[in-house]
């Protein structure tokens, strides 16, 4: 069924649309006003909608539905808090500190996320790649000393170094986030793009690979940090193979044999299974009382996780004084540990049907981890796995954190020192294994393949560029897709370099590739769709015909300092606004207006000269009819401008006046309209030749063309 659409109305310049349908100035001041009385107020309505809004608990726990939802988050969080026990002591040894303080760092943040946190199906605790980030830290504060007694005091003090600087690290951490959530700084993970994170964290699982060969196998060597650092510790372990504890290495060989096929079966059939199966702690409890029995410590020599006190620890400020050294890296711990965390919130609640405040993830996640580096934790966010397992096991609310940290809270009151034996190849292969979702992450690029085979080749020549910055951007625009060049050079990057390094050069990237499309926005030219008001590129609609005068050009970015010199030569170009044209328009229009003058001085001395009768006439006798007469800048797509793009403007209605060419605008946003008005333009434009549409300005410059004097003219399509 086909119907059709017709418009009678008057032509609508921007100031004569304003009068008609605009708000007058005094209401908005008014209502600014009356708006900022309403924030300077103070109600208990308000501070009960404060104290919702800031400990959301307050609001979703009377609301709870108990019958429906408690089963959901009892199942789920006990079932995470199993997985916390073996993940938090392995990703303790990530970060260079002792395990127990994994447990720590399990405990006190996902008490804390759930008081404050707004994502139902969020698990916070110890995640690998901030584990790593803050190990590489304590690695340059504290470096490992390679004959040190486990058992003695130095070993002790040694300890506490370590997990001061950790802690340090995450109190700090938290600090930076509690100040950008005072300053509504949420948006800044925007920075840190999906291609970015997911290849940032790809990246990163080959490093925490890595570092744990040498747990696996049973060697005793120095971490690398810094630049190529992977290089330097596989090269490390290649060339430590021949003193491998063949023991330790059996024990990594059996737990990955059993670790892997059920975290495969947990993936495969997550739908059938109610809970995943607990194959971590099994193996844990496993593994701890086999060297138990055999005393395989002792006869083998096999690394233990030694003591682990019960109870909670004594609250004591970290160390403080190192602050200066760590701010650098705390500042990407930070924006890592934030992107993560918020970036897992938004994908569930978009699944499950409710928001997230990212602000409001900023006060949480800095709470936790200011609050639980009192307790001697380390940095912490959400986690990808016990997110995951979080959700699929049947959680509801926040509530499932309540009984994850129940889990953990008996274990270090009660259980914590029964892992005395548990080897710490058995945590090794347990962060390996914890980070297959990471390396599954690859899975992105065969999808480049499937699409565009010549983008996926076209990736590798990008990291040339990124390195030396060719300065022919229209080839370096068209060479592939952004986001796949933006995954490639950040993986590269960080496997490369570094972990905070590679990041960094991931984000300068994308800012880099988005700025290059900015300055490089298409500019066409718009045809009619005949007997509509449609307009549209002639280029992609070969249907849509120009209208005979008129130049109707529009840009599809901003214009800014940036891109002006591109948006003139794409202008110039459409324009044919060559110094050669421009010097012989101007002769032509000097010779019409001499000419003017002597017929009226004819005129004047009483011989009447019928050659031309006006200017107008006169001009059309030096213009074939294919010229431009008409300049109409479609503006809808130009979100802002700036002083400098204004005056880009102002030099254009120069040189177009210079050949006879008038300029039109339309569909100019307020922000765009207000800068180009307080930058001088009206003085080279008539403020009537502003329009709300295309049309209107068409139908403007065709009856001013055909009756110059007809001043109410209507719109009829």
């Amino acid at each position: 069924m086909s119907a059709s659409v017709a418009v009678y109305r008057n032509i609508y310049t921007e100031d004569r649309f304003r009068q008609a349908y605009g708000t007058e100035e005094q209401r908005g001041r008014e209502r600014l006003s009356r708006r900022l009385a309403q924030r300077c107020s103070c109600s208990q309505v308000d501070c009960a909608h404060l104290l919702k809004k800031r400990v959301p608990v307050c609001n979703w726990l009377p609301k709870y539905k108990l019958r429906k939802w408690i089963l959901g988050d009892i199942v789920a969080g006990l079932t995470v808090g199993i997985v916390h026990i073996p993940q938090g002591m392995a990703f303790a040894l990530l970060t260079s500190v002792a395990p127990v303080y994994g447990l720590y760092t399990s405990f006190f943040p996902v008490v804390l996320y759930m008081i404050f946190g707004t994502g139902h199906h969020v698990s916070t605790g110890t995640f690998a790649v901030l584990s790593l980030m803050t190990g590489k830290v304590v690695e340059q504060l504290v470096p490992t000393p390679l004959a040190l007694n486990s058992s003695s005091p130095e070993a002790a003090e040694f300890e506490a170094q370590r997990i001061g600087v950790a802690s340090t690290v995450a109190f700090l951490s938290g600090i930076m986030m509690l100040c950008m959530c005072g300053f509504q700084l949420g948006f800044l993970s925007t920075y840190l793009s999906e291609p970015i994170v997911k290849a940032f964290t790809s990246a990163a699982a080959f490093h925490v690979t890595i570092s744990q060969l040498q747990s696996m196998l049973g060697l005793r060597l120095p971490r690398y940090t810094g630049a190529f650092s992977l290089f330097k510790t596989l090269g490390s372990v290649m060339e430590n193979l021949p003193h491998t504890n063949v023991a330790e290495l059996a024990i990594s060989l059996l737990c990955l044999a059993v670790l892997v096929p059920v975290k495969e079966v947990n993936s495969r059939f997550r739908e059938r299974l109610r809970t995943p199966i607990p194959v971590e702690i099994i193996t844990v409890i496993i593994a701890t009382g086999v060297t138990y029995a055999f005393s395989l410590d002792s006869r083998y020599n096999i690394q233990i996780v030694g003591h682990i006190p019960a109870g909670f620890p004594k609250p004591r400020l970290p160390a403080l004084e190192t602050v200066p050294e760590i701010a650098a890296d705390t500042v990407a711990i930070t924006l890592v540990g934030y992107a993560v965390s918020v970036s897992l919130a938004m994908i569930y609640a978009d699944k499950h049907g409710y928001s997230i405040d990212p602000n409001q993830e900023l006060l949480a996640h800095g709470i936790s981890n200011t609050v639980s580096s009192l307790f001697t934790c380390f940095p912490s966010s959400a986690t990808l796995a016990t997110t995951n397992i979080l959700e699929s096991a049947g959680g509801f609310t926040q509530l499932a954190g309540l009984f994850t940290s129940l889990v953990v809270l008996i274990v270090l009151l009660l259980i914590g020192p029964l892992f005395y034996f548990l080897p710490k190849a058995v945590l090794a292969c347990i962060n390996v294994t914890s980070l297959r979702q990471m390396f599954l992450l690859f899975q992105d690029l065969p999808d480049l393949w499937r699409i565009s085979r010549i983008d996926f080749v076209c990736i590798f020549p990008s990291l040339f560029f990124t390195l030396f910055w060719c300065s022919s951007v229209t080839v370096y625009n068209h060479l592939c897709i952004f986001e796949q060049m933006v995954w490639l050079v950040t993986w590269l990057s960080v496997v490369v370099l570094n972990v905070d390094l590679g990041l960094a050069i991931g984000v300068i990237f994308s800012m880099m590739s988005v700025i290059c499309r900015t300055q490089r926005a298409s500019c066409s030219v718009l045809g009619r769709a005949a007997n509509t008001e449609i307009y549209r590129s002639i280029h992609n609609h070969n249907k849509c015909y120009e209208v005979p005068g008129v130049k109707i050009l529009t840009y599809n970015g901003p214009i800014y300092y940036g891109n002006r010199s591109f948006f003139k030569a794409e202008m110039t170009e459409l324009l044919g606004l060559t110094p050669e044209k421009i010097r012989r328009r101007e002769k032509a229009i000097k010779a019409i207006e001499k000419r003017e003058r002597e017929a009226i001085s004819t005129v004047e001395q009483g011989v009447a000269d019928s050659s031309f009768s006006s200017k107008n006439d006169l001009f059309r006798t030096e213009v074939s009819e294919g010229e431009v007469q008409a300049v109409l800048i479609d503006c809808s797509s130009v979100i802002f401008v700036d002083v400098a793009g204004a005056r880009l403007f102002i030099q254009m209605c120069m040189e177009c006046q210079k050949i006879g060419v008038r300029i039109y605008l339309s569909n100019c946003n307020e922000s765009v309209l207000k800068i180009l008005t307080s930058s001088g333009l009206m003085s080279y434009i008539n403020p009537q030749h502003i329009f709300v549409t295309v049309h209107d300005a068409v139908v403007y410059i065709q009856l001013q063309r055909e009756k110059p004097q007809e001043n109410n003219a209507m719109v009829w399509v």
